[in-house]
């Protein structure tokens, strides 16, 4: 073979090489293509993924719903030194149908006896938006003690009223100790939530308003 077909068909050889190098490169190519366009369909969705903004649904909890706790039960106590004698308080206390002449906002009043023994008061007061009747169940330590508990009506759920009188100190004459306590619940929440804004100064005015009749 001459020197010149040898060379001919070393770059024929060559040639074809090239071809099928440029054959493969493109393959590969493609397939990288491929490759990272679906990595970029991929990488597009977590972006939108990483992107979409949090959104919160609302909700309540229960206690959140929950109403704030109320103590409704209110108590009261008082001791004075009084200027009459135990038999005259326990007599002012004792007579419940004489209530509604001086009990502040006691519109009507009654003392009722059962067969058994037992007395009863009936009683009707008005303190603006409040006006209600109750009967409660009276029981008496002659001289010394008189205790109200409400058995039925529609405004308490619970009240309890007690006297206690005690003779005074010796360098008083004619004076005694007289002991007040009182403990009620309403059965309404806004009741509760109006007596507590002025109480004290409600159940204060009653008591002086037994000790101003004793007079």
């Amino acid at each position: 073979m001459s020197t010149k077909t040898s060379c001919q068909l070393f770059r024929a050889l060559l040639e074809r090489k090239d071809v099928r190098y440029l054959k493969a490169a493109q393959g590969t190519s493609r397939a990288s293509y491929r490759h990272f366009g679906s990595c970029g369909i991929l990488a597009g969705r977590r972006s939108s993924l990483q992107f979409c903004p949090h959104v919160s649904t609302p909700h309540r909890s229960f206690i959140s719903l929950a109403a704030p706790s109320i103590t409704r039960r209110m108590e009261y106590s008082e001791s004075r030194t009084l200027d009459y004698t135990p038999e005259q308080m326990y007599n002012v206390v004792a007579n419940v149908d004489e209530y509604h002449k001086f009990v502040p906002w006691c519109k009507k009043s009654q003392m009722m006896k059962s067969p058994n023994g037992s007395v009863w008061a009936q009683l009707e007061i008005g303190f603006p938006p409040i006006s209600e009747r109750y009967t409660s169940e009276i029981t008496f330590v002659p001289n010394h003690q008189i205790r109200a508990v409400c058995s039925d009506g529609s405004l308490f759920s619970h009240l309890e009223t007690i006297w206690r009188f005690a003779p005074g100190a010796k360098d008083r004459p004619g004076s005694c100790k007289g002991d007040f306590f009182v403990s009620f619940e309403f059965k309404s929440l806004l009741h509760s939530q109006l007596a507590s804004l002025f109480f004290d100064e409600v159940v204060k005015k009653m008591v002086s308003a037994f000790e101003s009749h004793a007079a």
